[in-house]
């Protein structure tokens, strides 16, 4: 995350992405396919380490990181094309996706956020513990599906709307995003106008 100064001189939190260019690997057809969407290949990776289907399916174009799909289909899309930042303008309106950081085992302070208990009057150490959980009569004595109690969390995939584009870096392939996106340093993130 960095800093961006707009004209006016105020500043906004903003994440550097960046966005290399993407390969279109397939486009699909409603009639062939049964859905139309377009697959998009990014990264690269060792020959060895990609297995045989796929280096058949992408024998001309490249050996990518990632394959992602996607349902929107971009006008005169083929076979081979590639789609770089170019495609994004400053103040366009963008949805981001990508995977939390995972945070393993909490507990239901961190997770719920549950207020916990007063610190007085003998509370020894059960301060942050979740209290009572129902019991036999509203739950015929077991835990009630859905009951928000300690467990992992983080580590799944996380969906911001209305992002706003502040800068595109043609030369760098690199996209500024106003505000903070979900995941660490090195996470795939999808971005869709």
């Amino acid at each position: 995350m960095t800093q961006i100064f707009d004209k006016e001189g105020r500043v906004h939190a903003a994440t550097v992405i960046a966005a290399g260019p993407l390969v279109v690997t397939q486009v699909k057809s409603k009639d062939k396919d049964g859905y139309e969407a377009v697959q998009v290949g990014f990264g690269e990776r060792k020959l060895t380490r990609i297995n045989k289907a796929q280096q058949g399916h992408n024998k001309d174009l490249g050996n990518f990181r990632f394959t992602r799909e996607f349902r929107t289909l971009p006008a005169n899309t083929e076979r081979g094309t590639k789609i770089d930042v170019s495609a994004f303008a400053p103040g366009d309106v963008v949805t981001v996706s990508s995977i939390s950081k995972g945070k393993g085992f909490q507990g239901v302070v961190k997770r719920h956020k549950f207020k916990g208990d007063s610190r007085t009057h003998g509370r020894k150490h059960s301060e942050r513990a979740p209290g009572s959980i129902g019991g036999g009569g509203r739950a015929g004595g077991r835990v009630i599906k859905g009951m928000r109690m300690a467990g992992r969390m983080g580590g799944e995939r996380v969906t911001v709307k209305n992002l706003k584009v502040l800068q595109v870096d043609s030369a760098q392939h690199l996209l500024v995003i106003k505000g903070a996106i979900p995941g660490r340093q090195g996470t795939l993130v999808e971005v869709v106008a």
